[in-house]
């Protein structure tokens, strides 16, 4: 779920060990044979603690002190990728009837106004019969009330009679454009009508859901789908992450994220926080944060991704020189001067490496983070100590 930075660490390699072992093994050789024995070795002996080290010179090994550095923590949590409910749109067929042609299908990329599928519909038929009846009474009623309109003209009928024939003729042009419309949202030419219905996509996007097939039902008149289809703008997507309770005071609204995809790991991604979900899992204590992320084209939906959040508040850590710190068996490690010509070895969580200097974000103890103190003396250079590690 959630975790913490590492930094970029240099590994030393048991062959590298081992060749300096054979080095030193064979400068004693030369020694004793009175041979050139070249530049003289530290005696190193471990003492009965395993993490102490004891040297004849300490001197010959410089300390320097570690620097106190103030910089943000970083959250790293996991998540996966969903559509932006708000770019998804659903296809929905207003008449009802079996489905006679598809023309996409799950996973196409449409544009809006593009043909889905067509419907043979009897809503079709009706709708047109009702605009036929309508126009048919609307020519009726204006012949009429033309006519009231000349004979009142000439006195031969009352006021309330030419009042009664525009009555009639408002009435039949209100039924006249209800039947137009009823015919355009059907989709239907009143020039050229059709039982068959055409369904158009209302955006340009991908088809994330297919609720219809070839001769299916279509609608809910006959227990279709009312839904044939949903298309997602997929040019903005949302990254779904679970995030622990003690770590949602480092986010807020607007806060940038560093995406990182599992499938691109050298394609970075950022996106903002839109939400921090009110509500925790009660399981493993987790809450939704939803990042907005513009996707560049290889993002899918279900990807896993890591999104990675600076802290809102500024933590104390310390820097070393890089060479100070000893990375083996996947652990890092430092050495501090224990007294009496002797190191202590301790062993650190590392952070990011800061120019040519690494951070600590914390000394382990007992398999407890604790700080690492700033002005802590280290070895700065352990190069001269590995042999002994390597034997331990």
């Amino acid at each position: 779920m959630t975790g913490y930075r590492t930094g970029n660490h240099f590994f030393l390699g048991a062959a590298v060990l081992l060749a300096l072992a054979a080095g030193i093994t064979l400068s004693a050789c030369k020694g004793s044979q009175g041979g050139d024995t070249g530049p003289m070795q530290v005696p190193v002996v471990q003492s009965g603690d395993m993490s102490l080290v004891r040297v004849d010179k300490p001197d010959q090994f410089p300390l320097v002190a570690a620097e106190a550095y103030d910089a943000p923590s970083e959250l790293d949590v996991t998540g996966s990728v969903f559509p932006d409910i708000a770019r998804e749109i659903p296809v929905i067929s207003l008449a009802s009837g079996r489905v006679v042609d598809i023309k996409a299908r799950l996973d196409d990329y449409v544009k809006k106004g593009q043909l889905l599928l067509k419907i043979q519909s009897p809503d079709s038929s009706n709708a047109f019969d009702t605009y036929l009846k309508a126009r048919n009474d609307e020519i009726m009623n204006n012949k009429a009330y033309v006519r009231a309109k000349d004979l009142f003209a000439h006195g031969a009928i009352s006021q309330s009679m030419l009042e009664q024939a525009e009555d009639a003729e408002n009435d039949s042009l209100a039924d006249l454009k209800s039947a137009e419309e009823q015919l355009d949202t059907l989709g239907i030419d009143k020039d050229h009508p059709s039982p068959v219905v055409p369904v158009y996509s209302p955006i340009s996007g991908v088809i994330v859901q297919q609720n219809v097939t070839q001769a299916a039902a279509a609608g809910v008149t006959f227990s279709g789908s009312a839904t044939a289809f949903t298309v997602a703008d997929l040019s903005s997507v949302w990254v779904i992450c679970d995030v622990y309770e003690n770590d949602i005071p480092k986010l807020q609204l607007g806060q940038e994220a560093k995406i990182t995809v599992t499938a691109y790991p050298n394609r970075p991604l950022t996106g903002h926080i839109s939400d921090i979900g009110p509500v925790l899992d009660p399981n493993i204590r987790t809450a939704k944060v939803r990042v907005e992320v513009p996707n560049p084209g290889f993002l899918k939906l279900g990807m896993f991704v890591t999104a990675s959040f600076q802290s809102l508040q500024k933590e104390r850590y310390t820097l070393v020189p890089a060479p100070a710190v000893l990375h083996l068996h996947d652990r890092d490690w430092v050495f501090v001067p224990a007294g009496n010509n002797q190191f202590r070895r301790v062993e650190i969580r590392a952070g990011n490496m800061v120019g040519d200097k690494q951070e600590i974000l914390a000394a382990v103890e007992n398999s407890k983070e604790v700080p690492f103190p700033s002005g802590q003396q280290v070895v700065s250079n352990v190069l001269q100590l590995e042999s002994t590690l390597e034997a331990q």
